[in-house]
Formats: structure tokens, C-alpha cells, sequence
């Protein structure tokens, strides 16, 4: 069994794996390069990162369809409770794990701000590390650098996703700092060229993880499917 990784653009994913499909902060019907609109997804689980507009958008109409479980810092779940009447929410808090049907999901600390949409307090920006069939990744999710990335590698990761846009993120050197730090055996970059603040050389920055780590770079186009094979 693999896990399949699909990039939807700027910081949505979806991750298929143990027979479910986890869909990463799901923001697709205003997203210019998003490959497809909210209603044409499934999602079994949905992991909320922080609370900006532009990673909670469509969660809670994907959530309502499908009677997908949301799983966010304890703020962002009893939002999506109360105010988007989301029947299934697991709420959670940074160091903190929990066991779900497709593996382990382990909440980890990320340095962004996380306003909610209407002005509501979103606690803590978070990343994750999902444990699936013995394998390892890495969510960065929004963030910048931090040096305590070098902790969230121990043990080993078989792949880190990170930002590269810069600007409202970590910018393409700050990323290759990352992969040091992490060492991963994969590394995918997210959170660009959405808009052209956020534009970068995505060819450009995978030569320098080739050069300057050991990591080996995957960039896909929003709508590509990387697999990664259980060895």
C-alpha cells in the first residue's frame, strides 16, 4: 500500500492512504491556480493548520457534505463547531497526538499568526507530522524557519512539505535551512506562486535542495499526484 499526495495548490493537499482521503486546508473555490472547485472533492478527515482565510475557506462546506471529521488547535475546532455547525471535530493543541483510521497525527509548532476569518481568536499556528503505515510527513504548513525543526526530524522523515513563497512564509533560502535542519529522504515546496507576491522559481530552488542538501526535490503542478511506496 502507498500513500498518494496530491498538491491542489497554494497550501491544500490531499493525502489518500489506508483507504481515506485527508484533505490539508482546503481552499479552492477562490484560489487562482486550485485545478479544481470545493464541491468536486471528497474528504474522509480534514486538517486545519491556522486560521487565515486562505486555508479555512471551503473546510466546513467539505465537511457538511461529506461528514468529514475536522481536526484543528482546540480554538479552530469548536469555531467550526459552533459557528459552521460541523458535526465531527477533533480538537487538539501543539505536542499533542492523536490515532485516527488512516495512522497518527501529531500537532507541531509553526510561527505564523492564525486570525480566523471573522475576526476570531484561532490559537496557534501548528504544522503536522502524520505517521502512516510506518512512514513520516512533514506538514510545515505556514511558517517561518525555526531551529527547533531539527527536533521534528529526529526519528526520521520520510518526506517534509514546506513553503517557499516567502513573504507571508519562509522564502526559498530559509527552506533549504529547513531541509538541513530535517533531513528528509523527500522534500515537496507549497505555498507559491498563488499570486505574484508569493511568485517563485520553483526549478530554481529545487537545484539548490539537489546541491545544498540531501534531500531529494519533488515540485509538482497544482493537480499532480506524487506516490510514495511503502518499502
Amino acid at each position: 500500500m502507498s500513500t498518494r499526495l496530491t498538491w491542489l495548490g497554494h497550501g491544500t493537499w490531499l493525502i489518500e492512504a489506508a483507504d481515506k482521503k485527508i484533505l490539508l486546508d482546503p481552499f479552492l473555490n477562490d484560489q487562482p491556480t486550485a485545478p479544481c472547485k470545493a464541491d468536486e472533492v471528497e474528504a474522509d478527515f480534514i486538517l486545519i493548520s491556522h486560521g487565515h482565510f486562505d486555508h479555512v475557506a471551503d473546510a466546513a462546506s467539505i465537511a457538511n457534505r461529506c461528514g468529514a471529521t475536522v481536526v484543528g488547535i482546540y480554538e479552530i475546532a469548536t469555531w467550526f463547531a459552533e459557528k459552521h455547525q460541523v458535526a465531527e471535530t477533533v480538537g487538539m493543541n501543539l505536542g499533542g497526538g492523536v490515532t485516527l483510521p488512516f495512522g497518527h497525527v501529531k500537532m507541531t509548532p509553526a510561527l505564523h499568526s492564525s486570525q480566523l476569518p471573522d475576526g476570531g481568536c484561532g490559537g496557534h499556528a501548528a504544522g503536522y507530522v502524520l505517521t502512516i503505515s510506518g512512514q513520516r510527513i512533514y506538514f510545515a504548513c505556514d511558517t517561518a524557519l525555526f531551529s527547533d525543526m531539527q527536533w521534528i526530524g529526529r526519528g526520521g522523515l520520510d518526506v517534509a512539505v514546506l513553503p517557499i513563497g516567502d513573504l507571508f512564509t519562509m522564502g526559498p533560502a530559509d527552506s533549504v535551512s529547513a531541509t538541513q535542519l530535517l533531513k528528509p529522504r523527500h522534500v515537496l515546496p507549497a505555498h507559491f506562486n498563488t499570486w505574484e507576491p508569493i511568485a517563485q522559481d520553483a526549478d530554481r530552488w529545487a537545484e539548490r535542495i539537489a546541491r545544498e542538501t540531501e534531500a531529494e526535490p519533488v515540485v509538482l503542478k497544482p493537480g499532480a499526484t506524487w506516490e510514495l511506496a511503502v518499502e
